[in-house]
């Protein structure tokens, strides 16, 4: 008698009910894990646009500040151009003396 009742436990039907079970909670998870990478891809694409237009606005601000300074009249500004110019001789760079 205890055999039949191991054999009803352990039934093929049972077994495969079982692997489809595990199955579908699988496919859900996948599911679930790539769906999370989409969102998390859309985002970080999101984020790169975002910092892309911050560095845009950065650098027109740059160039900007550069062409105000390339215009500049440093003559009308009060600066004048030196009289002399003198060359200083750098010193030996190696360390070892």
């Amino acid at each position: 008698m205890r055999s039949a009742r191991f054999r009803l436990l352990f039934s093929p039907l049972s077994a495969c009910l079982g692997a489809v079970g595990v199955l579908l909670v699988a496919y859900i998870g996948l599911i679930a894990v790539v769906m999370s990478y989409a969102a998390l891809t859309v985002e970080f694409s999101q984020s790169v646009r975002n910092e892309e237009a911050a560095v845009a606005a950065l650098e027109s601000e740059y160039l900007a500040g550069m062409a105000d300074i390339t215009r500049t009249d440093y003559a009308a500004a009060g600066y004048a151009k030196p009289s002399v110019q003198t060359f200083v001789r750098a010193q030996s760079a190696t360390a070892s003396r």
